[in-house]
């Protein structure tokens, strides 16, 4: 139970960042894409493959120096049942390497219909006398405002697979304000009631690091407002999107730390998964440049916190 597991992790790195794999085929460099398209034809299966290529020759070069990755679901499922079984290959793979595994699927229902995602990413599903696992992620992104009847049957599967969610909390898009920002009759926001709600979710599941096993999504885009919530939730674990692409900068994003230098994980997706466009090298040598951009990112963060 907690996120123990993923905090070792990043203080034996030391790196505090996650790899969102969210593959689009434009991503892939062509020599990959000729692999499958030539011989399948420019077709769904094609392109997933293409994908699990990709994918596991990034884990390859990163999975010495990142802790984890997180792909997200949509990617995969575009490309309907191939893309499906890349994403339960990429997150075995990912696995075998040592690697922590958060699926960003940004579930949201209740009762028997969230215990079945819960059993399809973070669980196992009965076959027969077989229990066997779908997916296998450790983690599951999850939104939380259907309120409790979406989280609480999340809850025993986190605490007896030692697995987390990360939930909604202050995302990183432009418009979250419409809705996120607005005041309750408290005085609180929404963000901050649903960080709140987040701290009692967990309080049942709080590992020895001092964080639980329900972390929150909090954007690196509004900085004030993560450097707010690490002090209102000092038991959250913080999974955070938009640093780089979306605009989120390094310094902005010390405050979602603790005096430690725990307390947060950072995304960056198309900034490692496009490194080598950037960079103009090689197509060949898009996996190094992958590895490049996520040593550059763990010095740009490390520099403002105090991991220890």
């Amino acid at each position: 139970m907690s996120f123990d597991k993923l905090i070792e992790r990043i203080i034996e790195l030391k790196n505090p960042t996650v790899v969102g794999l969210d593959p689009r085929l434009e991503y892939v460099p062509e020599f990959i894409q000729r692999r499958y398209l030539d011989k399948d034809g420019w077709t769904l299966k094609a392109a997933a493959k293409a994908i699990y290529d990709f994918n596991q020759a990034i884990i390859d070069e990163i999975h010495d120096v990142v802790p984890a990755i997180k792909p997200q679901a949509a990617y995969y499922e575009m490309y309907g049942h191939y893309g499906m079984r890349t994403l339960e290959k990429t997150i075995r793979y990912a696995k075998l390497n040592g690697m922590f595994v958060m699926t960003d699927g940004k579930r949201n229902d209740i009762g028997a219909t969230m215990e079945a995602y819960a059993s399809a990413h973070l669980g196992v599903t009965s076959v027969g006398e077989n229990t066997l696992e779908a997916f296998g992620a450790d983690a599951l992104t999850v939104n939380g405002y259907l309120g409790s009847d979406g989280i609480n049957p999340l809850l025993n599967i986190c605490r007896e697979r030692d697995k987390g969610i990360f939930v909604l909390v202050k995302t990183s898009n432009p418009s979250s304000g419409e809705l996120q920002d607005m005041k309750l009759a408290d005085g609180r926001t929404i963000y901050e009631a649903m960080g709140d709600m987040c701290e009692k979710w967990g309080s049942e599941g709080i590992g020895k690091f001092g964080y639980s096993d329900v972390g929150a999504v909090v954007g690196a885009t509004y900085p004030e407002m993560l450097t707010e919530l690490r002090k209102r939730l000092p038991h959250t674990m913080f999974l955070v999107p938009g640093y780089g692409a979306q605009g989120g900068g390094a310094e902005g994003l010390k405050g979602g730390f603790d005096e430690n230098g725990l307390g947060a994980i950072v995304n960056s997706s198309r900034a490692v998964m496009c490194a080598y466009k950037k960079e103009r090298c090689d197509e060949r040598e898009f996996a190094q440049a992958a590895r490049r951009e996520v040593l550059r990112m763990r010095e740009d963060i490390c520099q403002y916190i105090n991991l220890k």
